[in-house]
């Protein structure tokens, strides 16, 4: 394992430690988020978490929680999340953050939306005094809306690129939806992005996290920081 995914593993291990009993607990997506499902699950077997339900934010999510033996819920049963632990790409000193690297930003928002605490777990490289300065923001767009989205992102100045795998072909979402990946200068107000990316009828969800974080807790080579929002 190399630094960085040391860094990884230590920022959701903290994280982890806010979990308590009988909580309901929002799973998000990526690398990161795997080291806390990993021992979410080491906690529910040693029986030192008891009567945990995850509401996981994709598929994958879903999958590696089922694999993990961790019991997994829906809004359905459990419309409110005390905890959600998910990574970011990259985050700012005010606590806003762009997430969506692995294209489940949509699901993400829900249940970031849904709960009560959102502690965002990252690795010292992800920090940015301004967002915007070394990460794309993702755009999912309806397939109907893609080109008349892709122009007005362009009149907005950013740069973009359709979103695709490594075989060349389009990347499509849970949602099957695709991806956007708009490149703006660093962004000096995110709020005004976040509403004006909000009143598109063809963006079904932008990877602008705005006013939704209320931890981070990064990792790196000073050891673990934590980063509040005034409640």
């Amino acid at each position: 394992m190399n630094q960085r995914e040391i860094y990884k593993k230590e920022a959701a291990e903290k994280a982890c430690e806010f979990i308590k009993d009988n909580m309901v607990v929002g799973l998000g997506s990526g690398s990161t988020t795997a080291y806390a499902l990993k021992k979410i699950s080491q906690l529910l077997h040693s029986n030192q978490l008891h009567n945990i339900f995850g509401i996981p934010s994709s598929l994958d999510t879903a999958e590696k929680a089922h694999q993990l033996g961790i019991p997994i819920t829906d809004f359905k049963n459990h419309p409110e999340i005390d905890i959600t632990i998910d990574g970011a790409d990259e985050v700012d000193e005010n606590l806003n953050v762009i997430k969506g690297g692995g294209g489940a930003h949509l699901r993400e928002k829900i249940v970031f939306q849904a709960s009560k605490r959102n502690i965002v777990i990252v690795d010292e490289s992800k920090l940015s005094n301004k967002l915007g300065a070394k990460w794309p923001i993702p755009i999912e767009v309806l397939p109907f809306a893609v080109d008349v989205e892709m122009k007005f992102l362009e009149s907005l100045g950013a740069t973009i690129n359709i979103r695709r795998n490594n075989d060349s072909s389009l990347f499509y979402t849970n949602q099957a939806n695709l991806i956007i990946d708009a490149k703006f200068d660093v962004l000096k107000n995110p709020h005004k992005l976040n509403n004006i990316l909000n009143s598109r009828a063809g963006i079904m969800e932008h990877g602008l996290f705005v006013g939704l974080v209320t931890d981070i807790i990064v990792a790196g080579d000073n050891g673990i920081k934590e980063m509040h929002a005034k409640r």
